[in-house]
């Protein structure tokens, strides 16, 4: 197998390989050094990663919890770290990430197409649920349901409620929205093109999939700016960007589009690519707010459920008194914790915790996945942190196409409803995190007292936060109910 090119992880001085394990615990031990030197030097001490790095993960967010200043450190640690160990491999072999964007006349130059939709801007907020499409009071009332439920916190209904009360506020056209993974099933861009925003669109140089989104963009009332090689072609053959393997020619695209951008990452990939492709939104970040400037460039990023997060007191009084009631808890709790040595149906909290330790890692995702989740999370409060432009929000649990295809989590999701946990189909959750960013870009989002606070707010985790079970004590349950109905 070739050595890869572009971004990548650096070369083990001890094996001579590309180690993602070694860079993976040398990254959180740097981000935990300045704050827990005694958190740091247990992930350094950690031999067998792959399976034991979830604790070190979790670390990284406890220890953030003492201050405001203590998440910043993590945060901007965390990066620095990661942008000097990740490197750039190309013909001459291995350099600096940040010789990626080296002006060698080596970086060949995207130009750009303009796609435009044909139908009438919508005006009017509607989130397709169940069936049917829910706006004004129907989707009033769903909203509060959820927060009952515990399904999202409160803050999703207020943020949606708002934007409920002021359609104006979906005619995007005073900004750009930059849609880095154009076709990902959890992006904004169909809600954006509804909605007739002038998206900047991002994604793998494939025809199958600029067929999909340009046969979109026609139907609908916004347009769609893509970066394209030059050529005789049609558009669909030509357009795209790889971030990986050409980051400073789509870096380039990106800074020299007119007007105030929002960054949006919604990129995804498997394995140590998803570090990757991150690694290079991360890169192109810094290099556009650089060429922009702060005031002219918000970032957007959604957090996945299965993460650890710090959770208010409110989600975990939820989960106490769900704890309480459950039948599930008088009729089966006490022999199934007997079996399974007490790792089934435990409880998810400590009662009275304020914040509670939220810990919804899916552990067959692995450290890779979580590092390159964290790497935003980090971007996220630091570019909070020195004034810019946030919107950050933990999206729902999904059956989307990459859930789908892994059977145990698939028959996991369904049944998870089981355990109070509802789980989003692609069109409600990516509509209801679009009137999110909205409601974000429109406020200012303006910052919280502590950084968990601000990742906490308008949640919408599925009532990952709030079941009255640690989820991974309930998951394997779930997946048997789910595999079972499936039959």
């Amino acid at each position: 197998m070739s050595d890869p090119s572009g971004v990548v992880f650096p070369l083990d001085p001890t094996s001579g390989r590309r180690s993602t394990t070694a860079t993976g615990r040398a990254v959180v031990a740097d981000a935990l050094r300045r704050v827990d030197a005694v958190g740091a030097a247990s992930a350094e001490r950690e031999t067998n990663w792959r399976q034991g790095y979830l604790p070190h993960f979790r670390r990284l967010v406890e220890a953030g919890l003492t201050s405001p200043e203590a998440a910043h450190a993590i945060a901007r640690d965390g990066l620095a770290t990661l942008h000097d160990r990740m490197r750039w491999a190309g013909v001459d072999g291995d350099r600096p990430l940040e010789e990626a964007f080296a002006d060698d006349g080596s970086v060949h130059t995207l130009g750009s197409e303009t796609i435009h939709g044909s139908a009438a801007p919508d005006r009017t907020l509607s989130v397709p649920y169940a069936g049917e499409r829910l706006a004004g009071d129907a989707l009033r009332r769903r909203l509060d349901a959820w927060v009952e439920a515990g399904t999202v916190e409160p803050g999703c209904a207020e943020a949606v409620g708002l934007v409920i009360d002021n359609p104006d506020w979906l005619d995007l056209s005073d900004r750009t929205v930059v849609v880095l993974g154009a076709a990902a099933e959890m992006g904004p861009l169909r809600s954006l093109l509804r909605w007739g925003a002038d998206v900047a669109a991002v994604d793998l140089p494939r025809k199958e999939l600029w067929d999909r989104l340009i046969g979109d963009t026609h139907r609908l009332a916004g347009s769609i700016t893509v970066p394209v090689r030059q050529g005789p072609e049609p558009v669909s053959q030509r357009a795209g960007g790889d971030l990986v393997h050409d980051l400073a020619a789509v870096t380039r695209w990106v800074a020299g589009l007119e007007g105030r951008l929002v960054i949006g990452n919604y990129v995804y990939a498997d394995g140590e690519t998803n570090v990757r492709v991150s690694m290079a939104v991360d890169a192109l970040t810094r290099h556009v707010v650089d060429a922009k400037g702060r005031d002219d460039v918000g970032l957007a990023f959604l957090a996945t459920p299965t993460d650890v997060f710090a959770v208010p007191g409110g989600a975990v009084a939820h989960s106490v008194d769900s704890y309480a009631r459950r039948r599930t808890s008088k009729v089966l709790r006490v022999p199934l914790r007997t079996v399974s040595g007490g790792r089934l149906l435990r409880r998810n909290y400590v009662p009275g915790q304020d914040p509670g330790i939220n810990d919804s890692v899916v552990l067959q995702q692995g450290p890779n996945y979580l590092l390159a989740k964290r790497l935003q999370r980090w971007r996220a409060t630091a570019y909070r942190g020195d004034g810019g432009l946030v919107s950050f929000k933990v999206a729902p649990p999904t059956r989307t196409r990459s859930v789908v295809k892994n059977r145990a989590l698939a028959a996991a999701y369904a049944g998870a409803h089981r355990f109070g946990i509802e789980v989003f189909e692609p069109g409600t959750a990516n509509t209801l995190m679009a009137a999110l960013l909205v409601h974000d870009l429109r406020t200012g989002s303006p910052a919280r007292p502590t950084p968990w606070q601000d990742e906490a707010y308008a949640a919408v985790h599925g009532g990952l936060w709030t079941s009255a079970y640690d989820p991974r004590s309930a998951l394997g349950l779930a997946a048997l109910l789910g595999f079972a109905s499936a039959r």
